[in-house]
């Protein structure tokens, strides 16, 4: 993150800088495209993209072809066949409307988006080609990606005001590839929260449901995303902060490892802790959009622009899984349990039926034995709280903001039988880590990811491929969007985090309260999973998406996105032949 301005430099309370700049977002919304507010009874606003008459038909056209598959849509803008100004309008319109309904962007900047969809319609004009991969192609930003000109607030009132004086290297790649960033999206104070909620611009609905979470720390995009308001976002992770949303919102969206993809130059929070690295990743609505933008950024060499990222090309033989059985009779292993937190129903039964698609496909399906789950948790959750929240403090302090400390809201608050969340009981009350007290978490954090990769190895007298599994299957986390206040982490995203896993999320199915029945009374792992047991009633949940991680090794990027390529294939062919949504 950007340093703060000191408190000298800000004349007016964090309330009213809060405030103004709410409304100065309000205010660029083009006054054409504001639409009839859904009352607050009405929890989905799916539907509102269609039916509040903003779009003509062709633009919703364009909406509909993008979202059922990003890499049509750019072939499209690619070959002249639509302009990216028709195709930046749509979404625009298609994005205001998210806006008002969930609350999910920062930054708009419609007539700079429709100026630069202009200047690639020109190109291609004159010289009868794409400028590059993206070409044309609308893609919405996470607010932490830094433009020129524009402030990027990333959940603290410290930041009104900024103004970047350059494009961090992921948007100045965006912009040699051809890609239009068209909107900003929302995130939560700190960035280290799976809801989005700040002082700034407030909190970010799901669309599914009102009101629930979509997730966090890119809930802007998820929120987005969900309803067609978009068709490619990059979010960010660390601990969970692409998955989580894109679990919560029917999305598919691609975790990469450390450094393989261009951070350089945007805000992030946590600044210099370098042991357990945020990582940006693309999210869509289409399994395409993940090859799609992951290649067209490593074949533009990000290397050479980032010294961090690792100078690995694009290698098509992994994405044609040529370590992987070239794509037959592999073998998946499923995590059913993490023995932290168990799955609620609607999990099991997707994970149930990725088995029997997967089985139906010629491919073998074990299940996976966790191994040292709570040392892992309990190590990485202590690295990522080794200053004390003394990054969170200074970033308040700046303004005077007080910081958040509980995403539930305050004036529906949905209380949960959870009095100490897990992750404070095994790391305790946060404090300052001396840095040798640092160095052994990092010591032990390499242990355990020997451990886990000599675990991993051995499965390989258990796939009968004469490979180890190929990829592990489990939740992105325990359950589906719950209410404001209720996301505490279960443990499923941050094992991808902590041992540097390519990981991927793909949509399942959908909760149906007629079969998703609660579990009876078992034994539980720990209070937390006790909570959550309590939590599930499915007639809470009806209709919401269900979303499942796939986990493959390091640097597995190419054959990450072809494994999940294939597992939903698999999937949507076991769907069709036994008629299920």
């Amino acid at each position: 993150m950007s340093e703060s301005p000191p408190r000298s430099k800000l004349q007016e309370d964090w309330k009213t800088l809060c405030a103004k700049k709410k409304a100065a977002q309000m205010a660029s919304i083009p006054s054409a495209w504001r639409i009839e507010q859904p009352p607050e009874s009405q929890l989905d606003v799916l539907s509102a993209v269609e039916t509040c008459g903003l779009l003509s038909p062709q633009e919703l056209e364009l909406i509909e072809t993008g979202s059922r598959d990003v890499s049509v849509l750019a072939e499209m803008l690619a070959t002249g066949k639509c302009t990216s100004v028709e195709v930046t309008t749509a979404y625009s319109k298609s994005a205001m409307i998210a806006q008002q309904t969930t609350n999910c962007l920062t930054e708009i900047f419609v007539d700079r988006a429709l100026q630069r969809a202009k200047e690639v319609d020109d190109y291609f004009e004159q010289h009868r080609k794409p400028i590059g991969a993206l070409h044309g192609l609308p893609i919405s930003l996470k607010d932490q990606f830094t433009m020129k000109g524009l402030e990027t607030i990333m959940g603290y009132a410290c930041n009104i005001g900024e103004l970047a004086d350059e494009d961090c290297v992921l948007v100045e790649m965006l912009y040699e590839l051809g890609a239009v960033p068209f909107v900003r999206t929302n995130v939560p104070q700190t960035l280290m929260w799976g809801e989005t909620h700040n002082n700034v611009f407030g909190r970010t609905t799901n669309p599914y449901n009102r009101k629930l979470t979509p997730g966090g720390s890119s809930g802007g995009e998820g929120a987005l995303l969900a309803m067609k308001g978009s068709p490619l976002g990059v979010g960010t992770d660390i601990d969970g902060s692409l998955r989580i949303p894109s679990a919560f919102c029917g999305l598919y969206t691609l975790r990469p490892s450390y450094e393989r993809l261009p951070y350089h130059g945007a805000s992030n929070a946590l600044s210099g802790q370098e042991s357990i690295s945020s990582v940006l990743g693309p999210m869509s609505t289409s399994v395409s959009a993940l090859k799609l933008f992951t290649k067209a950024l490593v074949d533009a060499r990000p290397w050479e622009r980032d010294p961090l990222v690792i100078p690995k090309p694009w290698v098509d033989a992994q994405y044609q899984l040529a370590e992987h059985g070239s794509g037959k009779n592999m073998c998946f292993a499923i995590m059913w349990d993490n023995k932290v937190v168990r799955p609620h129903p609607p999990l099991k039964r997707a994970m149930k039926m990725v088995k029997a698609a997967l089985e139906k496909a010629g491919h073998r399906v074990i299940d996976w034995e966790p191994l040292n789950h709570l040392d892992i948790y309990r190590t990485a959750q202590t690295i990522l709280v080794a200053d004390g929240g003394e990054d969170y403090r200074r970033a308040c302090e700046a303004s005077g903001e007080p910081l958040i400390t509980s995403m539930s809201p305050d004036d529906d608050p949905h209380p949960l039988d959870l009095e100490i969340p897990l992750v404070k009981t095994l790391v305790g009350s946060p404090r300052s880590r001396s840095a040798y007290e640092l160095w052994q978490l990092h010591k032990e954090k390499r242990t355990l990811r020997k451990a886990y990769l000599d675990h991993w190895n051995a499965t390989e007298n258990l796939t009968n491929t004469g490979r180890p599994v190929d990829a592990i299957i489990s939740p992105a986390v325990a359950y589906t969007a719950v209410p404001h206040g209720l996301n505490y982490d279960s443990f499923y995203t941050t094992l991808g985090n902590a041992m540097d896993y390519a990981c991927s999320v793909f949509p399942v199915t959908f909760v149906d309260p007629a079969i998703d029945i609660p579990s009876p009374p078992h034994e539980f792992h720990n209070h937390e999973d006790e909570a959550f047991y309590k939590l599930y009633h499915p007639d809470l949940f009806p209709g919401l998406p269900v979303g499942l991680q796939l986990i493959g090794r390091t640097l597995e990027e190419e054959a990450v996105i072809g494994m999940t390529e294939l597992v939903d294939t698999a999937l949507k062919e076991y769907k069709k032949d036994n008629q299920l949504r």
